[in-house]
């Protein structure tokens, strides 16, 4: 652990409720996600943290799931001023027009099947592969895309909880 993440760390532990609970809303909008790592504070390590981040996720029910999918842009479309979206979906910044509206369409076609936005955990992908990850799972059925969402949160909860507790004061 570093430095700057055991500081982190410390300060997450030592935050008001209130701070933690909205920091942990940044990082996922599962209100009984954010409940259970509030729950478990204070954490002797980070490791910790992001063993506390994957049991509540592991914990949400369908409407939690649903409330933090909700948080999320769809991909190709990152909320207007929000830098952490448009960080995380660096990967369609460059993408072609071509790519863009394809990923409109397919990300349509998932939300009319799912009911919800197609995630997934977009740092470090390109344009085209998450554009063949939406292809591949639209053909999910709706038990293994829940299931599928819930571990793309758990890698996405880990990137942003590295964020939070690495953040500077």
């Amino acid at each position: 652990m570093t430095s700057t993440s055991a500081s982190g760390l410390a300060r997450f532990n030592a935050s008001e409720e209130s701070a933690a609970l909205a920091g942990l809303h940044e990082v996922c909008a599962s209100t009984a996600w954010a409940r259970q790592l509030l729950a478990a504070r204070p954490f002797a390590t980070v490791e910790d943290l992001y063993a506390a981040s994957d049991a509540a996720m592991a914990e949400l029910t369908a409407d939690d799931l649903a409330e933090a999918m909700a948080g999320h842009p769809p991909i190709g479309r990152p909320k207007p001023g929000d830098p952490t979206s448009s960080r995380e979906q660096a990967g369609m910044a460059g993408a072609s027009e071509e790519l863009k509206a394809e990923m409109l369409e397919l990300n349509l076609a998932y939300q009319e099947k799912f009911g919800h936005v197609f995630l997934i955990c977009a740092t470090g992908r390109t344009g085209e592969q998450m554009r063949d990850a939406v292809k591949e799972r639209i053909g999910n059925s709706p038990e293994q895309e829940r299931e599928i969402v819930r571990t793309e949160l758990g890698k996405i909860n880990r990137i942003r909880l590295t964020r939070l507790v690495e953040q500077d004061a």
